[in-house]
């Protein structure tokens, strides 16, 4: 892959940001993606079944409870239930998605993956909630605002949730992190993603078949891309713990 960094697994600094000394080749980053599939697809599928089957069971158990509470006649009861459901949510999917995420960023530095690993990152609940919500108003409002800025921060923001995890960043230090470093090569990065939508598009065609493969390859992208711009940084005791699970293909 054509990049100027030096060293990939170099630490982000404000001077890479400022002067954005990384770059890459479109082609390239989907070439290694498709590359590094093969691996992650059985610890990515295992991971979504875990969330879906969490995630359905979690909503039905406080959904229910709300429906019980609007069918008695409070009102204000089954409001203050579905707020309560919707930050429930996002306080168990997002951990979850920083861990299926971090799949991806582990198999760009061919780390052994383990589906497992996805449970080891509720420490961080309260950071990516509070990233969860931030970037939620401010890409509402960027929509709002003619659309185009809500368009910028989608992309500017996509890497806040793994920076807060894998670089211990607090809230608004990784959404601005993310957003100056995919600043610096936001079109190239625009079509990068829309390639690999593309793909998306086209795999689901065939009764969804392809999306067996397009879905890691897309995790596989974000976790290349993270890598070439931010470094990976790996824990000794990470790679003991991986080594000691049996990964999936």
């Amino acid at each position: 892959m054509d990049t100027s960094n030096a060293d990939s697994n170099a630490p982000v600094t404000e001077t890479n940001l400022e002067f954005g000394d990384y770059d890459f080749q479109i082609t390239a980053v989907l070439s290694e993606a498709w590359e590094k599939t093969n691996g992650l697809k059985g610890s990515f599928w295992a991971a979504g079944a875990i969330l879906v089957l969490v995630m359905l069971t979690f909503g039905a158990l406080l959904g229910g409870g709300g429906a019980l509470l609007a069918a008695g006649g409070n009102v204000s009861g089954g409001m203050l239930s579905s707020v309560m459901l919707q930050v429930a949510i996002m306080a168990i999917m997002y951990p979850f998605m920083a861990g299926i995420i971090m799949l991806g960023i582990h198999r760009s530095v061919e780390l052994p993956l383990s589906y497992t690993s996805v449970f080891g990152y509720f420490t961080y609940t309260l950071p990516l909630l509070g990233v969860a919500v931030l970037m939620s108003i401010l890409i509402t409002l960027g929509f709002l605002l003619l659309v185009i800025p809500g368009i910028y921060l989608s992309l500017a923001y996509m890497f806040a949730v793994p920076l807060v995890v894998e670089k211990n960043l607090g809230v608004w230090e990784a959404m601005e992190t993310s957003r100056k470093a995919v600043t610096t090569h936001w079109f190239k990065l625009f079509f990068l993603f829309l390639f690999m939508g593309l793909i998306l598009v086209i795999s689901a065609l065939p009764l969804g078949i392809g999306l067996i493969w397009a879905y890691p390859m897309m995790l596989a992208m974000t976790g290349v891309m993270y890598r070439e711009i931010f470094g990976v940084e790996v824990e000794e005791s990470f790679v003991e713990e991986s080594l000691a699970e049996e990964p999936l293909a």
